[in-house]
């Protein structure tokens, strides 16, 4: 029971983190952000768990770097940059999809079980909803039919980009790790991919952005919570729960990406992404029901 709750809160912060997301991207360019954010995590980690973790298996090092690469450096800056082309409800309801992916990688790995009836109908149900709310969410906000389209197709690669990263991480509690000093391990290797892109990143954050309260509250925000204390809890429950069924989670990040972009962006909430949601919430049910 604990390990669900840890991923539904989880699940919860980082319905919250597009919008947190988008409010930064008026100031700070996506790779920027994704630097800032996670050195803050890696930061209060090593504060947490002081002590360098060993390694049980010098080629278990593989595992900690791929997911560094998949699940911090890659995923978050395709999502960044999805976040300058389309909405933040779009980007919440399409990483969504990040669960099938997870699955099917579970089935290639050898667990036939991984793809049942119930699983693939709940899917069908959700990827009506995500498709619904990608087209209507593009219309709403009135930006080009074209950017809508890479935003999207963005948000689409890092859902598989998270699924990979999620069986990544469900390899490496298997091999006993402590979740802390791993996920500090796997923050390591992240901000080590992020630095070669730097250059290429746009302008320094300037002092000014940077010394603003609502800056600096979003970047504690992703920070401290949603990077530090959110990939701990994650990694917790796919130790317990497993990939794929934590992975199940996501599919509430859309309904709680929308509420949030609504009270805080102001974007639309028109019928048809309503109509998405809820077709993406019965797809929950069905693929995580016992």
């Amino acid at each position: 029971m604990k390990a669900h709750v840890l991923a539904a809160l989880t699940v919860f912060v980082w319905g919250i983190t597009f919008v947190s997301t988008k409010v930064l991207l008026v100031d700070f360019a996506p790779v920027w952000i994704l630097f800032i954010r996670f050195a803050l995590g890696f930061l209060a980690l090593c504060c947490a768990r002081p002590h360098l973790l060993r390694l049980q298996k010098r080629r278990h090092e593989r595992l900690f770097a791929l997911a560094g690469l998949a699940g911090v450096a890659c995923y978050f800056l395709m999502e960044n940059v999805a976040l300058t082309f389309t909405s933040a409800t779009a980007v919440g309801v399409i990483v969504a999809t990040s669960p099938l992916f997870c699955a099917l990688m579970s089935w290639a790995r050898g667990n036939r079980g991984a793809l049942t009836v119930r699983f693939v109908v709940g899917f069908a149900l959700a990827m009506a909803g995500i498709a619904l709310v990608s087209f209507a969410s593009g219309g709403a906000i009135g930006g080009s039919p074209l950017a809508n389209l890479a935003g999207c197709a963005l948000a689409l690669g890092a859902a598989l980009v998270w699924a990979a990263y999620s069986t990544i991480v469900a390899r490496i509690a298997e091999a006993g790790y402590e979740t802390l000093a791993s996920t500090k391990r796997i923050f390591a290797w992240g901000l080590l991919f992020m630095l070669p892109v730097l250059p290429f990143g746009g302008p320094l954050p300037n002092v000014a952005a940077l010394a603003d309260p609502v800056n600096l509250a979003n970047l504690a925000f992703l920070g401290l919570g949603a990077s530090a204390a959110c990939f701990a809890t994650w990694g917790f429950a796919v130790k317990h729960l497993g990939a794929v069924t934590t992975s199940t989670y996501i599919y509430l990040v859309p309904a709680v990406t929308a509420v949030t972009s609504v009270i805080v962006l102001g974007e639309p909430f028109t019928a048809p992404i309503a109509v998405g949601l809820a077709l993406t919430i019965a797809g929950l049910a069905l693929s995580n029901r016992p």
